[in-house]
């Protein structure tokens, strides 16, 4: 796409990482915005070596004003915002009888709040571009269950609020999905696997053949195959896709 420009939030590691990198074949400018600025950079220089020009904005998103400090510094570097990927959010996977209203609250702040605040922010621009929106929403919106209480009321939400905005952006040219990742190997996985196998006096190998098998899938997800998803959503080949939440799990949900 010539002159065109992807903002991709939570581009400093896992999904959020490996899309930002992805797009860079496909958008002139990438924009990466996460809370961690030297992880940002380091997605900044493989952005580069995949031909694209990165922004960085290091800002935490779960404050108020920064959706508008986001979007308002994307403009004025590239003038434009053809694509929105909300990745951002990492929601404490703790019991509903033990979370606190601070975690609570924290979980619903960034990955709820901030892409409502930011695809508001960004809409006038993303209609201009007849723009795309991604939210990344999860399995546990289906079927939450008591100690993934947090992360499942919040990824339900997400889905219910990208089903909203897809049907305001028929009306304005704006497409919007949202996509539903089942258990994908990130770095913050791999660090509970660790602790976990560490705990138990097992192999990481061990915990690697456990896990996947009690969520009745053969292995863990990339976060690169999910990237491959998001890229496919805002790309020309699916813009008569709007209002869809799509599944890549391995085949976690049983369900028809």
């Amino acid at each position: 796409m010539s002159n065109s420009t992807a903002i991709v939030t939570g581009a400093s590691q896992g999904i959020g990482q490996a899309t930002a990198i992805r797009l860079a074949k496909d958008f002139r400018q990438v924009v990466l915005v996460a809370r961690n600025r030297e992880h940002l950079l380091e997605t900044a220089k493989a952005v580069i070596a995949h031909g694209a020009e990165p922004l960085v904005i290091d800002i935490d998103l779960a404050e108020k004003a920064a959706a508008r400090v986001v979007v308002e510094t994307t403009l004025s570097a590239f003038g434009r915002i053809d694509a929105l990927l909300n990745i951002a959010g990492a929601v404490p996977q703790i019991d509903l009888f033990e979370m606190t209203d601070e975690q609570w609250d924290g979980g619903m702040a960034l990955k709820l709040h901030g892409a409502r605040r930011l695809t508001i922010e960004a809409w006038e621009a993303l209609k201009k571009a007849g723009g795309s929106v991604v939210f990344t929403s999860g399995n546990s919106a289906i079927f939450p269950k008591a100690p993934y209480a947090a992360v499942g009321t919040i990824n339900a939400a997400i889905a219910a609020l990208a089903k909203a905005f897809s049907d305001r952006g028929i009306s304005d040219g704006v497409q919007v999905n949202s996509v539903l990742p089942g258990p994908v190997m990130t770095g913050r996985r791999r660090s509970y696997l660790e602790h976990w196998a560490s705990l138990h006096d097992v192999t990481m190998a061990e915990a690697m053949d456990r896990f996947p098998r009690e969520a009745g899938i053969a292995r863990y997800g990339g976060p690169e195959e999910i990237a491959e998803l998001m890229a496919f959503l805002v790309s020309p080949a699916a813009r008569w896709m709007t209002g869809t939440m799509l599944r890549m799990d391995g085949g976690e949900v049983k369900s028809v």
